[in-house]
């Protein structure tokens, strides 16, 4: 295998003026892009966890209408947490978002820092869960690496090696930090989730539509990663 390299700054310049025209006209339109309040954005992110976004939608209403504060959510009883969110699954989320609630209300009046070592010192919030949080809610420059930017980054700028090893997820990240712009990178992020998920997919990607198959290295690599 090459070895992996960031790409060039013209290569990020045209890589970020591709994304950001093509979400102008194909973003989704999803409820927690309307808000900019940390626990919303960090709600929706856990919701996200394993579950398609048509399912969260209407989970994620019901749940802010019933907690719509991390006081809310921290005071209610166990029990009840787990019943309202029902039937996502995986029960062990909404365990670890009512503890990330009261530990925020114990240590943090209720509100989530910005910062990314304190985020990232809540039991449940990793790397990207807290790089979504200061990208989305505080609009900070922030890279994120969910499981459909790192397809699109991994086919975009590899294409070659093992996508899943510790080495090639390490470097995607540096990728992605490189490709965050200073402005819009609110937008730029979205995007990239965005292409991952409706575009750029796992099997059958819509490589005729997508606005980076010029260019792309997954696609004249001889032995193309399914």
């Amino acid at each position: 295998m090459a070895k992996l390299t960031i790409p060039p700054p013209p290569d990020r310049r045209r890589f970020r003026q591709r994304l950001l025209t093509w979400y102008k006209r194909h973003g989704r339109d999803l409820p927690w892009r309307k808000t900019d309040d940390p626990y919303h954005i960090l709600v929706s992110e856990i919701m996200l966890q394993q579950t398609q976004v048509d399912r969260v939608v209407p989970k994620y209403v019901e749940w802010l209408e019933k907690y719509p504060t991390m006081t809310a959510l921290a005071g209610a009883p166990d029990a009840e947490v787990r019943a309202t969110w029902y039937p996502l699954g995986y029960n062990i989320r909404p365990k670890r978002l009512q503890s990330i609630a009261r530990e925020a209300v114990a240590k943090y009046g209720g509100e989530l820092p910005s910062d990314e070592r304190t985020l990232r010192s809540f039991k449940g919030i990793g790397a990207y869960t807290a790089g979504a949080i200061r990208s989305f809610a505080f609009r900070e420059r922030a890279a994120i690496l969910d499981t459909n930017v790192a397809r699109v980054l991994f086919r975009v700028f590899v294409a070659a090696g093992d996508p899943k090893s510790h080495a090639m997820k390490r470097h995607l990240w540096d990728v992605s930090e490189a490709l965050v712009p200073s402005r819009h990178g609110y937008d730029f992020n979205q995007a990239l989730m965005d292409l991952g998920a409706t575009v750029c997919v796992a099997r059958n990607p819509k490589c005729l539509v997508c606005p980076m198959a010029n260019g792309c290295a997954w696609r004249t690599s001889p032995a193309p990663e399914p």
